[in-house]
Parts: structure tokens; sequence; C-alpha cells
């Protein structure tokens, strides 16, 4: 009998973290593509990517404001026309009346102070990442918060 070659089976945290770089594809910002999701016992409860509230004009059909007014990332995201991934996850779950208390969040970037701060009242208290993100308040609640901030490298895929 030939023997098989070991195919790649990625891990959990591996698994979902590439579902939440899927997810990123459907962002319309021009800056930064920004995917997230909530698990909890190994089940996807929502997803968020960054964009535009329903039914205004997408950043890439309009532009960026922040790029017009010269902003630098992590500094006054007010100043904004979209809404952050982990926002939406927030959104997603309430609006299908799905709890993601205790979940875990999986995102491609480091969470900004402003989504820290929403997470931690939503009672998420792990977050997976890739990418860094210029802001040390949200570090800083983070730890305050006990939540439990995890910086994954991704595996090649043989």
């Amino acid at each position: 009998m030939e023997k098989k070659e070991p195919r790649f089976r990625p891990s959990w945290d591996q698994y979902f973290i590439e579902i939440a770089q899927l997810v990123a594809t459907r962002s319309t910002c021009l800056r930064r593509q920004v995917g997230a999701i909530a698990v909890k016992d190994k089940r996807i409860l929502a997803t968020g990517y960054n964009g535009v509230p329903k039914s205004l004009p997408h950043c890439l059909d309009v532009g960026c404001l922040r790029e017009k007014l010269g902003v630098p990332p992590g500094e006054r995201h007010e100043l904004c026309r979209g809404i952050h991934a982990e926002q939406n996850v927030i959104i997603q779950a309430a609006t299908s009346g799905t709890s993601i208390e205790g979940a875990v969040l999986y995102t491609t970037h480091h969470p900004c102070s402003l989504c820290i701060k929403m997470l931690l009242n939503a009672s998420i208290r792990k977050v997976y990442y890739i990418e860094g993100y210029p802001d040390p308040l949200a570090k800083s609640l983070a730890e305050e918060g006990k939540m439990e901030l995890i910086r994954i490298e991704l595996k090649d895929r043989p």
C-alpha cells in the first residue's frame, strides 16, 4: 500500500484567523482591510469587516476622509466614515440576537482603543490578531481590563 503525504491541517487558531482574513476581503476601506470573527466553542458567532454604514456610499466610491485630512493611523478615529470590523462583529451579533459574551475574537489587526472598550463591555477577554496598530491606549486598556491580546504568526501552507 502506497504511503500518502501528510496534508496540511490548520490548528483551530490558524483556521479562524484565516477566516478573519477572508472576511477582510469584503472591506471597502482604502487604507486598511480588516476582518474579525467572534468564536465560541469552535463555532463562528458573528463576522465583521471595516466599511461604511448601510446605505452610505463606500469609500472606494467617494474617497477617504482621513486621507484627505492627512490623519495618521491610530489617531482621530472619529474622522472616519467607516465602522471598524470589531464594531461590526458586535453589531451583527446584536442584530441577530446572538450573545458573544465569553467569545474569543480573531481579527486581522490589533483593535484600536475604541474597539477595545466595546469588546470589554461585550465580555470578550481574549483577542488573537495578526498585524499591530499604533494605538498605545488600546494596549493599556486591554491590560487594565484583563483582556488577553495574542499575536498570531501565520504558518505557511505546504
